[in-house]
């Protein structure tokens, strides 16, 4: 079990977000009853770093996060908003309680399990392990990987060499230290925040020489959370593996890919927590929830698959959903 009591922190906001927050909240409470830390949804406020206003003001939605236990926070854009949106959780970091262990979510995440249940060491801080080899794409004229992440790490005067994993290739990407922002957990969520956001606006302003050519949106926070976590004493190997993004969480990303790949039991899970009358309410108002969830079209969507059998890359995936007309987000 986790070695301490922690939070939870998920972004909600304007639109899409304010449905999976709803979602999150309940399938915590659903799943995970021996969860004894507060669920936090921070949320930014309209600012000139915003074209929009986005906060959540649709009164269904807060009421029911409101009823499911969790606790709004606003927090204001002082680096990212809406030119770079996922931002918002290297920024939200800041409003979180000092000290106290915290696990952040993407909020396109279902609980599936206890959560107390999950042995967190929280002096290790990690991330989620369901990545693909995203970034970076080296050109024909190089660099290549090693010289990409070792410009990161020497930009930072941090330890290059001990962040490899030696049992895979040279300049193959699974070598280098990677992963996916849908989780990830330290022992204090200001002090790890300050370390992002700080490498992150270094590297958005005045990336290195080595990065010429690399895309940095939307990869910026997945490049810069590695730093992060091995400057802060963690790693890949720092969570034993099936707990997150296995048994107790399940990063779906978008309805119609959960519904072409995850297991029996998630799916069964979202049709139970989506069921109560006072939710059905709420989540009807978004359009991808309403078609695939309560008209059914996520039924449609996993009859095109053998999620036994599925495709390697998920591109081909979303390809399939899309040429049959059922693709939504």
């Amino acid at each position: 079990m986790a070695d301490a009591p922690f939070n939870i922190l998920i972004v909600g906001q304007a639109g899409r977000l304010q449905y999976e927050a709803v979602l999150f909240a309940a399938s915590l409470r659903h799943c995970a009853p021996g969860f004894s830390g507060q669920l936090y949804v921070a949320v930014p406020q309209p600012g000139p770093l915003w074209q929009r206003d986005p906060r959540i003001r649709n009164p269904d939605v807060l009421a029911a996060l409101e009823e499911l236990g969790a606790r709004m926070v606003p927090f204001d854009s002082q680096v990212f908003g809406s030119a770079y949106p996922y931002g918002n959780k290297i920024e939200a970091l800041q409003v979180m309680p000092e000290g106290e262990p915290f696990v952040f979510f993407d909020t396109d995440t279902l609980i599936t399990g206890e959560l107390a249940d999950v042995p967190f060491d929280f002096s290790r801080p990690s991330a989620s392990l369901r990545v693909e080899g995203s970034w970076p794409k080296p050109t024909l004229y190089g660099p290549g990987y090693d010289g990409i992440w070792r410009s990161l790490y020497d930009r930072f005067k941090l330890d290059f060499a001990s962040s490899l994993d030696l049992s895979q290739p040279h300049e193959f990407w699974k070598r280098y230290l990677y992963f996916n922002a849908g989780y990830f957990y330290g022992a204090c969520p200001r002090a790890f925040g300050a370390r992002f956001l700080r490498y992150a606006q270094s590297v958005r302003d005045d990336p290195p020489a080595e990065l010429i050519g690399q895309s940095l949106d939307p990869w910026l926070d997945q490049i810069v959370l590695p730093l992060v976590i091995h400057e802060l004493g963690g790693g890949r190997d720092a969570l034993p593996a099936g707990y997150l993004d296995g048994e107790v969480s399940c990063h779906y990303r978008v309805f119609p890919l959960l519904y072409a790949r995850e297991s029996d039991r998630v799916v069964a899970l979202l049709h139970e927590i989506t069921a109560p009358n006072r939710l059905k309410k709420v989540l009807k108002q978004y359009e991808p929830i309403k078609r695939m969830v309560y008209q059914r079209r996520g039924e449609k969507v996993r009859a095109l698959f053998d999620q036994d059998n599925l495709p390697r890359r998920e591109q081909a995936i979303r390809n399939r959903i899309k040429s049959e007309g059922f693709w939504m987000r």
